[in-house]
């Protein structure tokens, strides 16, 4: 593949991710996730909380295994040939596991020892990563008396030991000041011009500002993956450019047609002190038409008072797609919920008789005829051989028991009556 991607002008793919799931006890943080990422680039990592950005990036460095699917990188994969995979790859998690008790220098050394640096080439890489991170006049002080930011540094420093070909930083700049954040998106860029960079951030200035690329992942799945450019252009479908002109709005919206192959133009006028004017919005796919409008609004005698160019932030694009996805998962779930409490109201009612206002407790008041409807045929429902599980804290389990619970004294009571 990376022989194809150069014959293509493109660059090698550094790792390849291969429909990679990640399932915890039914929750997906990674639902069959594939994309790849290629050689010298930023990569932005975006996600709502709990979409399983962490969670992808601690399969990526061979942290967590995967339930399926396969990660390569730099050709190895991440389970098979583990120990070379890992060596292409520094790693800085959200939490850095740092060891306070020791020096800087101390834990540099001892990380050093941990990726098999060799003990010739040991000081130079911690010399050189110490220096990028900018921990050269600190490396004698213990961890624990350093603060947040220089903590963070020292997690950069031991990701950067050895220069591996891919770094991947986990919200490298959570909780430090803004001069902090200024120098660590600096060396981010540094980093990005020998190095594949894969940074996670919930900042989305800051990914707009440093990345190359952005990859958006939702509810376990990847839906978006192109550069904050082309993301801004496919949600906008291109720009919105916003006029204020002096003139009726037949002859301002004439004048802006005129320029437009494809889009549209919206016009409202409004009188200010006897004085008519046109505001004006184009939706446009593409180009740069301000100062041939200038001129053709000049021409016809017509001022412009603004014109303004905006088009949709990170964070717009970010929130459209999330929230779209968001809506689709609780669709899913709603309906294999409905789906649960309908096969086990049925299961009760083959048992207990109707349970009407426990089942209308359990569905929060779905109709109990919707939960009830499905195919006689349905093999999910086709039997009492199915044994469905009591939940915890069951309105319809509570009554089986007190009925029961009911009967036994009742019985307990004849007995005693009797003797």
């Amino acid at each position: 593949m990376t022989d194809d991607a150069g014959r293509q002008g493109r660059r090698p793919f550094v790792i390849e991710v291969k429909n990679l799931v990640k399932d915890y006890g039914g929750h997906l943080a990674g639902d069959h996730l594939s994309f790849a990422i290629e050689d010298g680039q930023i990569y932005g990592f975006l996600g709502p909380n709990g979409a399983g950005k962490s969670t992808t990036m601690n399969i990526m460095a061979g942290y967590l295994g995967a339930t399926e699917g396969q990660v390569c990188i730099n050709g190895h994969d991440i389970l098979e040939d583990a120990e070379e995979a890992k060596r292409c790859i520094g790693y800085l998690p959200e939490l850095p596991p740092l060891y306070v008790d020791m020096t800087v220098d101390e834990y540099l050394k001892f990380a050093a020892e941990l990726k098999r640096i060799p003990k010739k080439e040991q000081e130079e890489s911690i010399e050189q990563a110490a220096a990028m991170a900018k921990l050269s006049d600190v490396r004698g002080r213990l961890i624990r008396n350093l603060s947040k930011g220089y903590r963070q540094r020292v997690g950069l420093a031991q990701a950067m030991l050895g220069m591996p070909p891919v770094i991947i930083l986990d919200e490298p700049t959570v909780g430090l000041d803004p001069k902090q954040i200024i120098e660590i998106r600096d060396l981010i860029r540094d980093l990005g011009k020998k190095h594949t960079v894969i940074l996670s951030s919930h900042i989305l200035s800051e990914v707009s500002a440093v990345c190359d690329h952005i990859l958006i992942i939702s509810g376990g799945k990847l839906v978006a993956s192109d550069t904050p450019e082309n993301l801004e252009k496919k949600m906008t479908g291109g720009h919105r450019l916003e006029l204020m002109v002096k003139g009726s709005v037949q002859s301002a919206r004439t004048v802006a047609e005129g320029f437009l192959e494809s889009g549209a133009v919206s016009a409202v006028s409004r009188e200010e002190n006897g004085t008519e004017f046109t505001f004006l919005t184009l939706e446009m796919d593409e180009g740069d038409i301000r100062e041939e409008l200038f001129y053709a609004y000049a021409q016809a005698g017509m001022p412009i008072y603004s014109m303004n160019m905006t088009k949709a932030s990170l964070e717009e694009v970010f929130l459209e797609l999330t929230e779209n996805q968001g809506r689709s998962q609780g669709r899913l779930q709603n309906k294999g919920m409905k789906h649960f409490l309908g096969r086990h109201l049925r299961k009760k009612e083959r048992n207990f008789g109707p349970i009407v206002s426990e089942a209308e407790a359990e569905t929060g008041g779905v109709a109990r005829e919707d939960l009830l409807h499905r195919e006689e045929d349905d093999p999910a429902d086709s039997g009492s051989d199915i044994d469905m599980p009591a939940e915890a804290g069951d309105p319809a389990d509570g009554w089986t028991e007190q009925a029961e619970g009911s009967d036994k004294k009742a019985g307990d009571r004849g007995e005693e009556e009797s003797r």
